[in-house]
């Protein structure tokens, strides 16, 4: 993040630098940002539930509507919404999994989704068919472009008395995540992007559904050299490695 110059705005997929350069964000803050910087909705209900004075974790309704909200995303599971990612992986830990290892991303390495360990889901991955929850407990890393996002686990109901209770969370944070899920849940499909697919044809990048997986050689200690040749040209790949995310917009 350090060869990264100032950002002044943000707006959608695009971000705007103090020197008044305009870079197409590929990073998305690790899919946190997946339905652009400034969605309108999620803006609203974070104003309105600020508005109120609702910053300290108070339990609140808002708990039960983003569980609701996500029952519709994945269907059949039951959730635990966790106040921060330590917090998940020590619920992890007590219910006698890895806490310390990384996560699975079906995003760069797809067979690795369907072991037991906690893998992340990723929207947009592919058909529904073809982009089932992991066997292990999912890790949702909800879409909403703020570090204090609440991340959720996707039990199985066998798993369910194994975890800890959810954590209590700001209720200006639930609104946010809870708008964004259902935004989510209305996103149309992601375009195909044939030009995109004819430019990668026969060559060492790897696309599934809106993720690029850089190749192997362009991994590791050449990754910064990558980095910066995105950033050259107008774009932002992720500052560390991971799959480079497609915008909803995306011109020639």
């Amino acid at each position: 993040m350090t060869a990264l110059p100032g950002i002044r705005r943000a707006r959608g997929f695009r971000l705007y630098t103090g020197e008044g350069r305009r870079l197409v964000d590929l990073w998305q803050l690790g899919g946190a940002a997946l339905l652009g910087h400034n969605p309108p909705g999620v803006l609203r209900a974070l104003k309105n539930a600020a508005s109120r004075g609702l910053f300290a974790p108070f339990p609140h309704p808002l708990q039960g509507r983003l569980v609701k909200a996500l029952t519709r995303l994945l269907p059949g599971r039951v959730f635990r919404v966790y106040a921060g990612e330590a917090a998940l992986r020590r619920a992890l830990a007590e219910a006698g999994f890895d806490g310390d290892a990384p996560f699975a991303d079906p995003a760069l390495t797809p067979a690795a989704a369907a072991g037991p360990s906690p893998a992340l889901w990723r929207p947009f991955l592919g058909p529904a068919d073809k982009n089932p929850p992991p066997a292990g407990p999912p890790v949702l890393r909800l879409v909403l472009p703020w570090t204090l996002a609440p991340p959720a686990l996707a039990l199985e109901a066998a798993l369910d008395g194994r975890f800890p209770p959810s954590d209590p969370v700001s209720p200006v944070i639930l609104a946010g995540t809870v708008r964004s899920v259902l935004d989510l849940l209305a996103a149309p499909a992601r375009p195909r992007f044939p030009r995109l697919d004819r430019a990668l044809a026969g060559g060492p990048w790897q696309r599934r559904g809106i993720y690029l997986r850089p190749p192997a050689g362009l991994t590791g200690p050449a990754y910064p050299r990558l980095f910066h040749r995105f950033l050259e040209r107008g774009f932002l790949a992720p500052p560390e490695e991971g799959p480079l995310i497609l915008p909803a917009l995306l011109s020639p």
